[in-house]
């Protein structure tokens, strides 16, 4: 989710929900180590709970962002052992890192030896030409054994000869059960899913046993959260039995003005917001308008706040259904 989970738009989510944990984009350990660490790492505590996602391969950097990361009050720590671009392979981390399971075992270890909140790992299936069964169970076996504390497969392959980044999200087709077997090999280890999970229906569905096989501990939720962020007030009443933070999208956004008004108040063009917004109201009459407008108005220069409640205009100029 790089360039789209910042700080922003996790504030915006959490007015979705309460028990969501929300997740970074991807850091480098290098960018931790050396660039703007607030920038970077910085959040609002209205934000919480927040898992930083680090991209990294060595154990000893990558045990010092994890430091910095907890410093910063950050709940989790993640490995991204999934992620297929170019610029990771390069660098020897994200999902090339399937291949090297001692490896990612040695980050771990180091990691959970430098901090005491959590350290998780996110992976693929395998990649490439790697048999699926051997290359997770391979991948599982060794971070448990270095103290891992839950896993998230992203349930395809990636390959990293022959598809882009954006083909390895759609193309190599979803093996739920696959997850499922790792998780009847391991029930002692906690282990969340994601890839091509587009409703709470279909979350709720994958945390049930299928076919004699376990449900899964968790569901992570990535590019349909962001698109269709209204599916995130179905969270805790779905899934946790609670009533939502807001009735509706209109309330979320009425909670997200304070916050805008702020951030323009700071210098910042409301873009910074209003980007994460364009996938709301899908559907509904007026949301073309209302995309368009946030579009077209909140990059000018000088622009306020008000772009937010003008496109919301749009909507609300809509007749009532009978």
């Amino acid at each position: 989710m790089m360039d789209w989970t910042d700080r922003h738009c996790r504030f915006f989510h959490r007015v979705l929900s309460r028990r969501a944990r929300l997740y970074t984009e991807m850091v480098t350990t290098g960018a931790v180590l050396h660039g703007d660490r607030q920038r970077l790492l910085g959040f609002s505590d209205a934000e919480q709970p927040v898992a930083l996602q680090l991209g990294g391969s060595d154990p000893e950097e990558l045990a010092r962002a994890a430091t910095i990361g907890a410093e910063f009050g950050y709940v989790e720590i993640n490995l991204n052992c999934g992620c297929p671009s170019d610029r990771v392979q390069n660098g020897r981390f994200g999902a090339c890192l399937m291949r090297e399971p001692g490896l990612v075992a040695e980050c771990v270890a180091a990691m959970k030896g430098a901090v005491s909140i959590p350290v998780t790992v996110k992976c693929r299936l395998g990649v490439d030409d790697q048999d699926t069964e051997e290359a997770l169970d391979a991948l599982a076996d060794a971070v448990r054994a270095a103290g891992c504390d839950a896993l998230i497969v992203h349930a395809r392959k990636a390959w990293l000869q022959g598809l882009s980044p954006k083909e390895n999200r759609d193309i190599p087709p979803l093996d739920y059960a696959r997850v499922r077997r790792l998780k009847a090999r391991l029930p002692q280890l906690p282990i969340a899913i994601n890839g091509g999970i587009a409703t709470i229906a279909e979350a709720t569905a994958l945390l049930a046993p299928e076919n004699d096989l376990p449900g899964l501990d968790g569901v992570m939720l990535g590019r349909a959260a962001y698109h269709n962020p209204a599916l995130l007030l179905e969270v805790d009443p779905v899934l946790f039995g609670e009533d939502a933070p807001v009735a509706d999208l209109h309330g979320a956004l009425d909670r997200l003005m304070p916050y805008l008004e702020r951030l323009v108040a700071e210098g910042h063009s409301p873009h910074a917001l209003t980007r994460h917004l364009l996938g709301l109201f899908q559907g509904q009459p007026g949301a073309r308008g209302f995309r368009r407008h946030l579009s077209t108005e909140a990059v000018k220069p000088g622009a306020g706040a008000h772009v937010l409640s003008d496109a919301l205009g749009f909507l609300r100029r809509q007749p009532a259904a009978a």
